[in-house]
Order: structure tokens, then sequence, then C-alpha cells
């Protein structure tokens, strides 16, 4: 899912070059180099990126009954009649989850154009939040459900659990409080979003009636089995039409369209 908003840092100076360079040697480590980047540039570009419905098929794993995406301001304005009407994805993905909030008074920027392509499409689509474990989560629930509006037809909203919290025990007790709030507004009970190692060592066994999406990118994590695990990111260097930079990949064990 979307990282963590990054602040700004302030550029160090420059230190001024000394003396005259070799041409040959200037030649050498400016033009090689750029030619090098210019390559991997150009496969990025073509090899890379999924071209077509079929293509992006082969790269699913097998056994799993729905496909989705999750997207947020990263991939900036995503093209989605390219991506659905042109090329054709909306015979493979099922369902796509949109970032709305983060914190406690963070708007998603592209919430609002997202879920209205989404609409547009009959895309199933559904909300999530990133939250922030070291805040109070109250408010945090406040934030998310004064910009999300819960339609019948929604899928679950997930609370984005990926940062340490000042402990484990804190941690689930937050999360569990912002998922009491929001059910409580909503009437629906929220997944858990989080990463492979933080359900294996903080959730598992601990969230009593919780359902959960894990992030595992380098093999098929071994809780899929588990009755609470319904879903799985396995790549967050998805490459599709109209998206740009990388996008997460996700598939389901339930029949999310």
């Amino acid at each position: 899912m979307a990282k963590r908003r990054q602040t700004r840092k302030k550029a160090s100076p420059k230190r001024k070059s000394s003396g005259k360079k070799n041409k040959s040697r200037f030649f050498f480590w400016i033009a090689v180099p750029a030619g090098v980047l210019a390559f991997f540039f150009f496969w990025y570009q073509t090899e890379g990126m999924v071209q077509t419905s079929t293509h992006f098929h082969e790269i699913i794993p097998p056994g799993y009954k729905s496909v989705g995406l999750d997207v947020s301001h990263h991939q900036g304005e995503i093209d989605w009649d390219l991506l659905i009407n042109e090329k054709g994805f909306d015979t493979i993905i099922d369902f796509v989850y949109c970032k709305v909030t983060e914190g406690s008074d963070h708007l998603d920027t592209q919430w609002e154009r997202n879920r209205e392509y989404l609409n547009k499409y009959g895309i199933l689509n559904g909300a999530y939040h990133y939250f922030n474990p070291k805040a109070l989560p109250r408010p945090q629930a406040e934030h998310f459900l004064s910009v999300y509006k819960i339609r019948s037809i929604d899928l679950p909203p997930v609370i984005d659990v990926e940062d340490e919290g000042f402990s484990d025990e804190d941690l689930r007790a937050k999360v569990l409080i912002w998922c009491e709030e929001v059910k409580k507004a909503t009437g629906v009970k929220p997944i858990i979003y989080t990463s492979l190692n933080f359900y294996e060592t903080k959730f598992r066994g601990k969230m009593e009636g919780y359902n959960f999406w894990i992030a595992a990118y380098s093999r098929e994590p071994q809780y899929m089995t588990d009755r609470e695990v319904l879903h799985w990111q396995f790549s967050e260097t998805g490459r599709l039409p109209g998206v740009s930079g990388m996008v997460d990949l996700n598939v389901s064990k339930q029949e999310l369209y």
C-alpha cells in the first residue's frame, strides 16, 4: 500500500570542482553510465510494462478467486479509461482499494477521482486508512469517517498497519480501537492490512474476529491457509497501462466481483 508521506530534506551545498578533468575520462564517466541508465529505462518502459490483460493473467499466482489493485496518490492521476476501457483490464481486475486518509489530518489527493472512475466502470472498490500507531486512534477513525461514506456495495474498510508502535500491545490496542470505531459507524468490521512479519509476530491469533490482508513479495505466505487471512499482496512493483510508476497487485481467496 501507500508508503508514509515523506518530508523534503534541505539539499546540502555542492562542493566546487577543482582543476580541469581529462576529456576522455569525462566522456567515460558521464556518457557510459548515461547509456546504461537509458537502456534500463527503455527496458522498464517496454518489457517491464504489462501491455495486455492476457500478459497480466500470466503473472497472477494460481489458485485464487479474485485479482485486485490498491492505489493512492503515489500512482498520480491514473488513466482509468485507458486501463479499463481501451486495454480491457476490466476482464481481470475484480476489485480496487483506494487510500482515503492517513493519520488524523491527511487526505489522499486522488481518493475522490479514483472512486469516481471505479464507480463509472462498475469496478468493486473499497477504502483504506494509513494508520499512525504513535498517535491517538479515535481522531484517526473520526478523520477517516468524515471523508469516507460507506455504500452497501462497498468492500469492507481497511486499516493499513505498517509502522511500529510503542509496543506490540499498544499497537494492537490502538488498532482495535480504530476498528471498533469504524465498525460502530459503518456496521462493517474492517480488515487489517499488514506485512507478513507483522502478522506473524504481532497479530496472529491475537485479534479475534478480525480478518487480514498480508503483504509478502518473495513467496506465498504459509498463513494463507489461516481462516482469517483473506487477501495476499504478492507484488509492489506492478506496471500497468495508464498507471504512472508501480502499483500493488493482490489476489483474494474470496470472489470479489
